[in-house]
């Protein structure tokens, strides 16, 4: 493997995990958004070097052989998926925020996804699909 190769060319490119996208290559856009040791970072700023041994969660991880993840299933239940490019970022985002914090406010949200650019929703819809699943994960199973 080349020393230069980028976190989300490996998972793209050798693993075939082509959720995770890359938009502006500089870690700006963080629509190569995945936890890597449950944190979220821009695979196009990390080296895949830098990731061996670590748990990394893509969107892919995220539905389970019984459905969708209950943030996926709000983002499509309240509308925040229109081109859909910067989605799976920002569900690893916003698990990352409610793994360490089940209840957050919406300020919290907002400070969670602020590193996940959208040019179609506004970030109404998707802020309220957060909160969609921040309730419906709150209830007893």
């Amino acid at each position: 493997m080349p020393v230069s190769k980028t976190l989300v060319q490996l998972l793209r490119d050798d693993a075939g995990l082509t959720g995770t996208k890359e938009g502006c290559g500089e870690g700006d856009c963080g629509a190569c958004t995945v936890l890597l040791g449950g944190v979220p970072v821009n695979s196009c700023l990390v080296l895949a070097s830098e990731a061996d041994g670590k748990e990394i969660l893509t969107v892919e991880g995220l539905s389970r052989e019984w459905g969708l993840h209950p943030l996926q299933q709000a983002f499509v239940e309240e509308g925040a998926v229109q081109c859909g490019y910067c989605i799976p970022g920002m569900l690893l985002s916003a698990k990352a925020l409610l793994d360490e914090n089940p209840a957050p406010t919406e300020a919290e949200i907002r400070g969670a996804i602020a590193g996940n650019l959208c040019r179609c929703t506004g970030y109404v819809r998707i802020v309220q699909a957060i909160q969609s699943a921040v309730t419906k994960m709150a209830r007893p199973r």
